[in-house]
């Protein structure tokens, strides 16, 4: 494993004890769900998909610190891969990601139902239930790297009302059936079928341990929740997006790195646009290069290990 970048961010966002929110109402620790009575979507907003990504932690808190309920259907919050939260160390902050496995690249099902017993995926298994009951998912990241923060998502026309409701972040990266080696959560059963009425959708909220990303995340949550009719439209209103018009990238290519010799030819960090030809990396002793002008870097990893993904190239479209 390689970390490109030595020199640690600044640490503004910190966790907080959680511990009040282990016992929720659905037989598994941390999660909480609020029936309204009322005809509606059973939307989630899922925190802590990497442990040591604290934007959502501060998004799902503040919904139960203020005693928010769903105007219609149901709301569930869930904070989910909590062990690695816990094993969070401001000496080493990119140590908490997770704890065996990523569980964001579990959700296959050849994981899911078979032998492994990591903590990670044992989590997963426990929530996918909860999971499979969405209508709707908001699953809350933060990035490795000081970049803009995006919407990732596939590009299907069942999620298009949505981004274009949310509309900021103004930085929206399509996944266009494209596949990462594990699959994520929003490509887990109905989400990534375009025929069903699932939609799933994660916000990327800036840097992990930057201050602005919290605010980030409850801003894209209250627009989610009144998309769906859950909240007052004057509380989202508190929270108005960014003036100005996305901009639009659809990934071409997961790059995964083959060997442990995997190194970017500079210190990207992301949204870099690159000349065709452009030499991105080398692996061992092959060398990656751009495919076509514009090419552009979608978050390169930290830390390179071998057999994982390292970078997705997108091309731009608007």
């Amino acid at each position: 494993m390689t970390d490109q970048h030595a020199a640690l961010p600044p640490i503004e966002l910190l966790p907080k004890d959680i511990s009040a929110y282990r016992q929720g109402n659905r037989g598994v620790d941390y999660v909480h769900t609020f029936d309204s009575g009322q005809p509606g979507p059973h939307v989630i907003v899922n925190a802590l998909t990497h442990g040591n990504e604290f934007c959502g932690m501060v998004a799902v808190t503040h919904l139960l610190e203020q005693g928010i309920r769903p105007l219609r259907g149901k709301l569930t919050l869930v904070f989910a891969n909590v062990d690695a939260y816990h094993r969070f160390d401001p000496a080493e902050p990119f140590e908490s990601r997770f704890v065996d496995r990523d569980f964001n690249r579990v959700w296959d099902i050849d994981t899911l139902e078979g032998p492994d017993e990591t903590v990670d995926v044992k989590r997963a298994r426990a929530l996918r239930h909860i999971y499979a009951e969405a209508d709707a998912l908001l699953d809350i990241h933060s990035t490795s790297y000081a970049v803009p923060p995006m919407l990732i998502h596939e590009r299907m026309a069942k999620i298009e009302p949505l981004t274009r409701h949310l509309r900021a972040p103004l930085y929206h990266v399509m996944l266009q059936g494209v596949k990462h080696p594990g699959r994520p959560l929003i490509q887990y059963g109905a989400f990534g079928d375009p025929q069903a009425m699932p939609v799933g959708l994660v916000v990327e909220c800036g840097q992990h341990f930057a201050r602005t990303s919290g605010d980030i995340a409850i801003g894209v949550t209250m627009r989610f929740l009144d998309f769906y009719g859950m909240v007052p439209p004057s509380l989202a209103a508190q929270h108005p997006p960014e003036p100005g018009m996305p901009r639009r990238y659809e990934i071409m290519e997961i790059l995964v790195a083959k060997t442990e010799r995997f190194r970017f030819a500079a210190p990207f960090i992301g949204f870099e646009e690159l000349a065709a030809g452009t030499l991105i990396a080398m692996d061992g002793d092959e060398e990656i290069r751009a495919p076509e002008a514009g090419c552009t870097l979608i978050m390169p990893a930290r830390r390179i290990i071998k057999g994982k993904d390292v970078v997705s190239l997108a091309r731009r479209l608007d």
